[in-house]
């Protein structure tokens, strides 16, 4: 089939990759001169699918409330007159349950997985080096009565397969031997081995270059007009050239919605309401004055919720959520705090071993669902599909999540156990796509 996939993210370009895999024709379409150059741009750089657990959970609304009057806090959310920013939060409260986050935690585990062995395989076959440290990460803890917290949530793991190990003091410094200066300071941590890191956008970037010479076409530059429906499917999609203004209406059997959080109000005119809401996520990348001294394996404070993440002689501090709309800009009061705090608590972990003189502040839009469960499969619309949705865990996900859509796609059921958009309500959408590739290549 001709299929088009809008968005050049790791969402968009992986699924992109899986359907020339599975023989369709691709054409990819970003508004951004290159591939991830939005909120895959310069994330935490964690593959965590050990440390994947939703935001809503029992102790959340307690935290949030408590955090509202804190420009720095982890998660920050500012009320507006959006009726979509409403909508997320009350769905994000009915989540906040043991029953769902136990639920939950056992779907982003199996996605993860999933996701972790396609991307291996991937990196396998096509030996793309995008800084990839495979020393697992490490999750500290500076409070006793957070450690126990963490200790429990470690057990959680471990009864949906996770190797995530409890460690004391004196252990979380043998993983970690920078974080010697702080280690005073440090309860305990827990530690998965098996996770990973690496720089998503130097990723991405590498793929859409191989997808091209598998003949993928990559409209970089266009932004998205609008969709066009023909009854129960989509018949094109208006796109234009934003350097020349020229308009383009490109036609295909199939389309993914692969935007982040730019993927629900681009579907709502077409009746299909996707429950993405978008959380500022920030981040510093600073270079290393001492880099004998920085650590090397990936962590997560869990004190300030942040990740620290080794990228060849810079390093990646990335974290906090801001519910507050659209905006990606530096420039406010909060932005500037958010960003300073991120500075500074790395100088706090690691003094003296960053140069803090040009920090390179980022900010970029998680595209988050009160489950944090992303949606992948087959909207209302026959021949609309979608791959959106992943909040913090999209590098984590990317592969896995494309592999399993061009799967669907191409009539196939994927090998993990996973609630797909469109399943669950109907429970046959795969059954439906089976029936759908074989009515393109019937017509082909």
């Amino acid at each position: 089939m001709k299929v088009i996939v809008l968005g050049a993210g790791i969402i968009g370009v992986s699924t992109a990759w899986y359907l020339l895999e599975q023989g369709h024709e691709v054409s990819v379409v970003d508004r951004q001169p290159d591939a991830a150059l939005e909120t895959s741009f310069a994330n935490g750089a964690q593959i965590s699918v050990s440390f994947c657990e939703p935001w809503a959970n029992a102790d959340a609304p307690l935290k949030v409330l408590k955090w509202l009057a804190r420009d720095d806090s982890p998660l920050l959310f500012r009320p507006k007159l959006d009726p979509w920013q409403w909508r997320w939060g009350l769905s994000f409260l009915t989540q906040c349950t043991d029953g769902a986050f136990e639920r939950n935690v056992q779907q982003l585990v199996a996605l993860g997985r999933y996701s972790h062995e396609s991307l291996k395989d991937l990196v396998a076959q096509t030996g793309i080096e995008y800084h990839r440290l495979e020393r697992g990460i490490l999750h500290f803890f500076s409070s006793q009565k957070d450690f126990e917290g963490g200790a429990a949530g470690a057990e959680l793991m471990r009864r949906h397969g996770v190797d995530r190990r409890v460690l004391s003091r004196e252990e979380v410094l043998r993983v970690e031997p920078a974080l010697a200066s702080y280690g005073p300071r440090i309860a305990g941590g827990t530690f998965t081995p098996s996770d990973e890191s690496g720089d998503a956008r130097v990723f991405t970037q590498e793929l859409a270059k191989r997808c091209a010479a598998r003949g993928a076409v990559f409209l970089y530059g266009h932004a998205i007009d609008g969709l066009d429906r023909e009854g129960e499917r989509l018949s094109a999609v208006r796109i234009h050239d934003l350097a020349s203004h020229q308009p383009l209406t490109l036609k295909a059997d199939a389309f993914v919605a692969a935007l982040g959080s730019y993927t629900a109000p681009l579907l709502r005119p077409l009746g299909v309401h996707l429950n993405i809401y978008p959380a500022k996520g920030y981040s510093a990348t600073l270079k290393l004055r001492q880099p004998e001294r920085a650590s090397v394996v990936s962590m997560i404070d869990d004190a300030r919720k942040i990740a620290v993440s080794r990228l060849g002689d810079e390093v990646r501090i990335a974290g906090t959520a801001e519910l507050a709309g659209y905006d990606t800009g530096l420039d406010s009061p909060t932005a500037r705090v958010r960003c300073q705090a991120l500075v500074r608590r790395y100088e706090e972990l690691f003094p003296g071993v960053a140069d803090l003189s040009e920090p390179n502040f980022w900010a970029g839009l998680r595209p988050s669902t009160p489950t944090n469960i992303p949606y992948i499969g087959r909207s209302r619309i026959a021949n609309l599909w979608v791959n959106a949705g992943h909040g913090t865990l999209g590098w984590t996900h990317g592969a896995g999540s494309g592999r399993a859509l061009a799967e669907l796609i191409s009539g196939k059921r994927p090998a993990l156990e996973f609630s797909f958009y469109g399943e669950r309500k109907t429970g046959t959408a795969w059954a439906g796509a089976r029936r759908a590739a074989a009515a393109a290549a019937s017509q082909a």
